[in-house]
């Protein structure tokens, strides 16, 4: 995107984000149409484009907007059509980024004009920029208060409500995929994994999900079906990470994985392991009985209080039926405390008078209307849904009152982010078949 306009940076960060490189690049995006003319004179104090994460689909760079001079988020998508799984995949997070509408999920902005069909292979999709990530955070020298941790929890759950009640699972619900802004504002961000719901116990569903570290004892058990409480023990995970700084399971394999979980639980009953396969359960009744050790929780840090313990603990169950909803947990009176300042001084639903706050009514919406999958059903080849992607970013394009921007190929900068093809290795779910 075109570097067009100054970028002064005039606030403290709450947070450190990436250092920007010493060399700036030159702009790898340009206006495509001929009619948009307005004139931005260019300073030295301007922000180059350069990438800024890596996720399970794609890459990310920070650039500027040519119509603005707002520094933005440019995700690129490349070979998004290599087989139908995976197009279908990328639909639908495109049609998702497009359909959420809140504060603590990232949406799409705008997505780039696409070439000709024939030469479509590529998407790019622009969304909110963001200075850091949870992981960014917890990994580094700033000191988080219990505050930052009720208020960041808080957000993640608020965020998982809203997508749980449009029956949307995330599905890698990790620090990385959790973007924080200078204020300390949460957004649940990369839906490559995302999928919805489905209601029938009898269809199996896809067990390559969910970054190790974060995944539920059923998908590590080898679920065939599951539901939303898997993003719930993600969450739970990360609260843990939040409290002491570190992983709370952290192992080489998925076998591995589960003896932590279970040093901290104990040995499941069989009741607790009816969505297991097979040959996990026969595995688990192999091994020598573990008792729960959950008092083992409190000396995560000081921070660990009798609330903060019996909310994690809730979430950290083995049967993901009994395991806490999003719904309840935000009723526990744990965030209450992150609820008020989040309400406060931080969100964007409410506002402030001259007579005082004034507090929207509903704290945690929900979709009313729930995200529709019915179009994949329909596909049974790659071009069917090449021709789908294609029409539908047409069509937001023209329904759109901003000028359309697509790339400029003859852009120095841009060889550097057409060569952006794979995701990195580190960020790809692992995948588990250790009980096949």
């Amino acid at each position: 995107m075109a570097v067009v306009g100054p970028r002064t940076s005039r606030h403290m960060m709450a947070f450190p984000g990436p250092a920007a490189p010493a060399t700036p690049q030159q702009a790898i995006l340009a206006a495509a149409q001929p009619y948009y003319h307005q004139p931005v004179t260019i300073t030295q104090d301007i922000q180059p484009d350069r990438p800024i994460g890596y996720g399970a689909f794609g890459v990310v760079w920070s650039v500027t907007d040519p119509r603005d001079g707002k520094r933005v988020a440019l995700k690129k998508m490349p070979n998004v059509f290599q087989n139908l799984v995976s197009s279908k995949r990328v639909l639908r997070e495109i049609r998702m980024l497009c359909f959420f509408k809140h504060e603590n999920v990232l949406s799409a902005l705008d997505i780039l004009q696409s070439p000709h069909l024939d030469f479509f292979q590529e998407i790019y999709v622009i969304t909110e920029l963001m200075q850091s990530d949870l992981h960014k955070i917890i990994v580094s020298p700033q000191p988080l208060t219990s505050d930052h941790v009720k208020v960041f929890l808080y957000q993640i759950l608020r965020g998982l409500k809203y997508l749980h009640s449009g029956r949307i699972l995330h599905r890698d619900i990790k620090p990385g995929n959790l973007l924080v802004n200078s204020n300390c504002v949460l957004k649940i961000c990369d839906f490559g994994l995302a999928r919805v719901e489905e209601p029938d116990e009898n269809r199996h569903m896809t067990q390559e999900v969910v970054t190790q570290y974060y995944r539920s004892p059923e998908l590590l058990m080898g679920a065939k079906h599951y539901t939303s409480s898997v993003d719930v023990w993600s969450v739970g995970c990360i609260f843990a990470e939040l409290l002491g700084r570190r992983i709370l399971f952290q192992a080489q394999t998925p076998i591995q994985q589960l003896e932590l979980i279970t040093d901290l639980l104990g040995t499941p009953c069989l009741e607790d392991m009816k969505h297991a396969c097979e040959g996990a359960r026969s595995h688990m009744i192999r091994r020598p009985q573990k008792p729960p050790s959950l008092a083992a929780l409190y000396t995560l840090s000081s921070q660990a209080t009798h609330e903060a313990v019996h909310l994690l603990s809730q979430m950290l169950v083995f049967n993901p039926d009994k395991r806490i909803s999003c719904t309840d947990a935000l009723s526990h009176p744990y965030l209450d405390e992150g609820r008020l300042r989040y309400h406060s001084c931080m969100c964007r639903c409410c506002h402030s008078t001259p007579a005082g706050r004034h507090y929207v009514s509903d704290f945690e919406p929900i979709i009313l209307q729930p995200f529709d999958d019915y179009y994949e059903k329909e596909f049974s080849s790659i071009h069917q849904v090449k021709e789908r992607l294609h029409k539908f970013i047409l069509e937001r394009s023209v329904g759109s009152n901003r000028v359309p921007l697509c790339i400029n190929p003859h852009s120095a900068a841009f060889k550097s982010f057409a060569s952006s093809t794979v995701a990195h290795p580190s960020e790809l779910p692992p995948s588990p078949h250790q009980w096949e």
